[in-house]
Order: C-alpha cells, then structure tokens, then sequence
C-alpha cells in the first residue's frame, strides 16, 4: 500500500541525465517519481495516473513545456490543478513570462542544486519537510 503522505512527482524532461538526476534527488527525498519523455507523454500519464506536482522542461520534441502547459491548464481539475515547476536553461525575461503566462507556478534556471530542487518540490507539492 502506497504512504499516502508520499507526493508523485512526474519529470517532463526529453533528457535522460537530467530526470536521472532529479529522479535521484527526488526519491532520496521520500518522493515517488515518474517520467515522460516530453509534454503529449505527460498528459497521457496524467489522465490516468495523477501526481502531486510537474516539473518540465520548456524545449522538448512532440510537445515542449509551454504547450503542454497550456493544454494542462484547459483541462478539468483536479488535472489542470497540479503545480508545476518550470526548469530550464531559457533565462531571458520573455522566457520567463511566457511560462508563467502559460501556467506555470515557478521558473528555475538550470542547473538546479539537489537541495533546491527538493525543496521547491516539497513547497510546491505539500509535502512535510
């Protein structure tokens, strides 16, 4: 039986070292984690098995971040409801703008430090420190 104290993480990420590298962070932390290679990905994952917080990546093949964003944020709660956190090496101000115009909850700059990386993921998701 799963903790349900335990948040699900899902990683948007259509690079493999890096959802190995929060994957790992993540985890180590107490959080259950899932991937998807890209945003079209994510939400098939997302309509049949919820999660407690998102975090993508803005350039991916088939669908990148802020569509998918976009599409997330049409559809019915508790779906469309699920935070999400913005990781990318995109640093200028539109680029900022556009992911939070898009729905996201936070932009972070690549790389990101394990720590901060569980902590915005535990301030983001609800859960206990």
């Amino acid at each position: 039986m799963a903790d349900p104290a335990r948040r699900r993480v899902l990683i948007v990420d259509d690079a493999g070292l890096v959802r190995l590298y929060y994957r790992d962070a993540l985890e180590a932390a107490g959080f259950e984690v899932d991937e998807a290679l890209n945003g079209l990905e994510a939400l098939e994952k997302l309509l049949s098995t919820p999660a407690d917080l998102l975090i993508v990546d803005v350039n991916m093949p088939q669908m990148d971040g802020l569509t998918f964003l976009r599409t997330l944020r049409r559809q019915a709660a508790p779906v469309s409801a699920v935070p999400a956190l913005v990781a990318s090496t995109e640093a200028a101000a539109q680029d900022v703008d556009a992911a939070y115009a898009a729905g996201a909850n936070l932009y972070l700059i690549k790389p990101l430090s394990p720590d901060a990386l569980v902590e915005h993921a535990r301030l983001l998701s609800g859960a206990p420190a």
